[in-house]
């Protein structure tokens, strides 16, 4: 035993082998890519590109009804400002005590002919949450359904109900044959 002792002291101690070069085309999974090789992706990147493309389709579909809302916005606000007179054609033979509704800038808006043979025009939306607002002649007011909204006629002034503000009024000349309606 004592003989084996000194053959094991005697024989140098082994030493670390230096770090080897892999050959090209190497079978190992240390991840380089020979030369020769055109690189493939793997399944990681096909599944990575998957759930990157299905999240920027799920993403644009969040976006698109936001941008369709400020889009209609931005448009509405842009036909008020383009639009600054209209001409309605046959309004002038309206019954004295009656109102039409009519589209003035991508709004409704009201035209009154009062029971004196007066005009007047307004919005027709409620200036409390911009429900549609409607003119009752028999109770000689503009009224909102809503919320109970009730607004004068001839002004547009809020008379009573939550509306914090009067209607925006627009001015009104009658000519022959048509009834032309402008901003104030």
């Amino acid at each position: 035993m004592s003989e084996e002792k000194e053959q094991a002291v005697d024989q140098p101690a082994v030493e670390a082998a230096e770090p080897v070069e892999p050959e090209a085309g190497c079978c190992c999974r240390c991840g380089e890519q020979s030369a020769d090789e055109p690189s493939a992706p793997g399944r990681r990147a096909a599944l990575a590109a998957v759930v990157g493309g299905v999240g920027l389709v799920y993403a644009a579909g969040l976006a698109y009804p936001v941008y369709k809302y400020l889009a209609t916005a931005a448009e509405l606000s842009a036909a008020e400002e383009k639009q600054t007179e209209i001409s309605l054609d046959g309004a002038d033979t309206m019954a004295p005590g009656t109102a039409m509704v009519f589209k003035f800038g991508g709004r409704p808006t009201l035209l009154i002919h009062h029971p004196d043979s007066t005009w007047s025009a307004m919005t027709a939306v409620c200036t409390h949450l911009g429900c549609t607002v409607a003119y009752q002649a028999d109770q000689n007011r503009i009224h909102c359904a809503c919320h109970g909204g009730v607004y004068d006629p001839k002004t547009g002034a809020n008379v009573s109900g939550p509306p914090p503000k009067p209607l925006k009024t627009y001015a009104v000349a009658v000519a022959a044959g048509k009834v032309v309606v402008s901003r104030a």
